[in-house]
């Protein structure tokens, strides 16, 4: 906008963005030069915003790959520039949108936000360590995401600055929707997400679209996802063939839902196919995986003797701390070396479970099948400790760790959920057609493996174990190799593993 325009035709917050002076700009390795609004650069300087500096985007993936440094903290302020971005390219593509300059902040602000509630090692916490200290659990990191947003803003007073740009308790509601969107109840008899009763308060349904820039609900093409491909594919050093910025230019928004050219069908495939193979290659990488269960173990033992600070001065286990903002916002990847130099004798087996992650003595990786069911566990259990000696109780020794790949929708093709545009009929939506589809499409867009590991180390069970798995040659799909790095000496396998 020309800064020359009469101020008197601006709202409050359009005189704002016309001053590239009020905002921070940062300079990021992944989309150079990123505008934050001054709203967004108030919330990030807030305790609660800046504790994202200390939790790693790929949790223990860095002990796999060396280059996987980054925080929560640089993906935030991506997702928040991607989805102002995008949200500011329909406005100027499609002004019969009616989108407002409040609408972008709200987005802006969600994307900011999206990640707020992670605790230590990110998806560890939510994904392994909760299940495993309060069985049954539903909690998630995006709740706790809405509710450190809400402490946020009355813990630092910034609810004069929400004012002051325009922004209402609506626009709030907005802003956590987008984080943690509720689920509509279908109307009885629907058959289409776009029969669903509307029941979001943020914004009508002719503005539904504006759900899915942070978090896709329907089809998970997203700024979140967008971010994160580019920024581990950089860090991790893994080729990245998707890009988003194409995506931008090409989306449209008809039938209250984004959309895209139909050209653009085969960089969307790279986009879940990127996913598939961070996946594949990192996010469940064998050695990634078996750290990640050594230090949730590390850290459901240490439960009851790490306590944190929450409200009326109430001391709380890192368990209970997902309902009190206060101690949560407390929690980061430093409880690792906080077990680690501690002294405490409660803290033995925590501590010394972690000293072997360092030391790089891991739970050993045996081999990879389809994957067993209960009762083919047990009856490889049974085998295992029938061809081992006393002393090796398999029961206690064997892990098994159940592997999803997919392309983001378990066994369905991600792009059946997408709607195209032609350039002939850019106001007409609908599936890709059969012609348009890229031949290299799979077969299959899901495969499960069940992996096995042992916590003995000792070569002749090692041994044992890899010939009861070789003996189901006809599910094996990938044994441990007896002179595979890992067999190597620990300088070797501690000095810039990327393969683990």
């Amino acid at each position: 906008m020309d800064n020359k325009q009469s101020s008197a035709n601006l709202s409050v917050d359009d005189e704002i963005t016309s001053q590239t002076s009020q905002h921070k700009i940062v300079n990021d390795p992944i989309h150079g030069y990123i505008k934050l609004h001054p709203l967004c650069v108030k919330i990030i300087d807030t305790l609660e915003f800046q504790r994202l500096r200390f939790i790693k985007q790929l949790g223990n993936g860095y002990f796999v790959y060396p280059g996987a440094s980054h925080n929560r903290f640089e993906h935030s302020l991506g997702v928040c520039h991607l989805a102002g971005k995008l949200v500011r390219a329909l406005q100027g593509r499609q002004p019969e949108l009616g989108i407002t300059s409040n609408d972008i902040l709200c987005a802006e602000i969600a994307g900011l936000c999206h990640d707020l509630g992670h605790g230590p090692f990110s998806h560890l916490f939510d994904g392994m360590f909760i299940p495993a200290v309060l069985p049954g659990s539903k909690w998630k990191h995006e709740q706790a995401s809405t509710e450190m947003f809400d402490y946020l803003v009355a813990e630092n007073k910034l609810l004069p600055e929400f004012d002051k740009y325009g922004l209402t308790e609506l626009d709030r509601v907005f802003i956590k929707e987008q984080i943690d969107r509720p689920s509509e109840p279908e109307i009885a008899g629907s058959s289409t997400p776009d029969q669903k009763e509307w029941t979001l308060k943020g914004r009508p349904k002719e503005k539904s679209f504006l759900y899915e820039v942070v978090a896709n609900k329907r089809n998970g093409i997203d700024v979140d996802k967008w971010d994160y491909f580019a920024r581990d594919c950089h860090m991790l050093g893994i080729r990245n063939n998707f890009d988003h910025n194409r995506c931008i230019e090409f989306s449209r928004v008809l039938d209250s839902q984004i959309c895209y050219r139909d050209k653009e069908v085969g960089n969307l495939y790279d986009m879940f196919h990127t996913r598939r193979t961070l996946h594949s290659r990192a996010y469940q990488h064998k050695t990634t995986k078996i750290i990640e269960k050594m230090v949730t173990e590390a850290l459901v033992k240490a439960n009851d003797f790490i306590k944190f600070n929450g409200k009326d001065g109430k001391k709380l286990k890192m368990s209970e701390s997902i309902h009190d903002m206060k101690a949560f916002s407390q929690m980061t990847d430093h409880v690792f070396n906080l077990i680690v130099s501690s002294t405490d004798t409660d803290l033995n087996e925590s501590r010394e479970i972690l000293k072997k992650v360092l030391r790089r003595e891991l739970y050993k990786f045996v081999g990879q099948i389809q994957m067993l069911k209960e009762d083919e566990k047990k009856t490889l259990i049974a085998t295992i400790d029938k061809q081992t000696p006393e002393g090796y109780p398999a029961e206690d020794i064997i892990i098994f760790q159940l592997v999803t790949l997919d392309y983001g929708m378990k066994d369905k093709n991600p792009i059946g959920s997408v709607r195209f545009y032609s350039k002939d009929e850019p106001n007409k939506a609908g599936p890709i057609r059969q012609d348009q589809k890229p031949s290299f499409i799979p077969d299959h867009f899901t495969e499960q493996q069940t992996r096995i590991y042992s916590k003995e180390l000792d070569t002749g069970f090692l041994k044992v174990v890899r010939e009861v798995l070789n003996s189901l040659s006809d599910k094996t799909t990938e044994s441990g190799d007896k002179n595979s790095p890992d067999e190597k000496d620990k300088s070797t396998k501690s000095s810039n593993d990327t393969e683990g």
